[in-house]
């Protein structure tokens, strides 16, 4: 099957694949982005993993992720991170600003923390053509991980900032509950903020890991379809990215979890 050349790999939907197989079975698959993850990305080297990807022809679409504002050297830690972004010419560095600080239950002023910490961060971004990509969680996540859990929350942290400094995430198995999502493409659309569309399906029962609870695309709930024209309706026509946490994908040989994402893609999001 030829990839759509809308397709991106995220490399968590592969998370065992190590990164040189990864690259050549995307580039054998016709695929053309691939959105990274700075931990493997560390383990393999800044410098190597940025030249492996270039010598491919493949683009980074996005690097993830930065954030966790609520955490001790935070500001430093996401400096460091658009630096990376900046080296791997990811246009987007996606950030999940973290839950609650231990033992608190201020969530407006977890949220105010996020605000600041865009408020220092976007220059340094803009500085080095990087796109702060603030995404939205599901809520069940709000007290540990993302205090941030509707697009209308994301975007209004990113109003104060120039868009090519802060934009959003549309992430289909965060926002498919929420019935303000689409009037939030919309606006991010106008407002020119979407930085970057990512696709997984939710199913149920969750598992117990819920992290990795996220479902192949066509088995769950979801109007995939509907929220791929939505983001183009907008005008978003960069890559969509398939990002899907989940353990029986995970088990997979690299190349079969591919083109089992590949096909479920062209069925299910096209």
């Amino acid at each position: 099957m030829t990839a759509d050349p809308r397709f991106s790999l995220n490399q968590w939907t592969t998370r065992h694949w190590p990164l040189p197989d990864l690259v050549s079975g995307c580039v054998s698959a016709g695929v053309r982005g691939v959105g990274l993850w700075r931990e493997p990305v560390a383990e393999y080297g800044l410098e190597r993993t940025a030249k492996l990807v270039r010598d491919s022809g493949l683009k980074v679409t996005s690097l993830c992720r930065g954030g966790f504002f609520q955490q001790e050297g935070a500001l430093a830690e996401n400096r460091r991170a658009i630096e990376e972004a900046a080296a791997l010419e990811a246009p987007a560095l996606v950030l999940v600003s973290g839950g609650l600080p231990d033992g608190s239950r201020d969530i407006d002023g977890a949220r105010s923390r996020v605000a600041d910490a865009l408020a220092e961060l976007a220059p340094y971004a803009g500085e080095h053509g990087v796109q702060l990509a603030i995404e939205p969680l599901h809520p069940m996540f709000a007290s540990d991980r993302c205090v941030v859990s509707t697009l209308g929350q994301a975007l209004d942290l990113a109003a104060p900032h120039p868009a090519g400094q802060v934009g959003v995430v549309v992430d289909t198995y965060h926002l498919w509950w929420d019935p303000a999502a689409y009037d939030g493409i919309a606006r991010a659309g106008r407002e020119g903020r979407i930085a970057a569309f990512q696709v997984a399906d939710w199913t149920t029962p969750l598992p117990e890991g819920v992290l990795v609870g996220r479902g192949m695309l066509g088995d769950g709930c979801v109007e995939l379809r509907r929220f791929r024209e939505a983001v183009e309706a907008a005008g978003y026509t960069g890559p969509i990215e398939v990002e899907i946490f989940n353990e029986e994908l995970w088990a997979m040989p690299g190349r079969d979890a591919l083109a089992l994402t590949l096909s479920r893609f062209a069925e299910h999001v096209l």
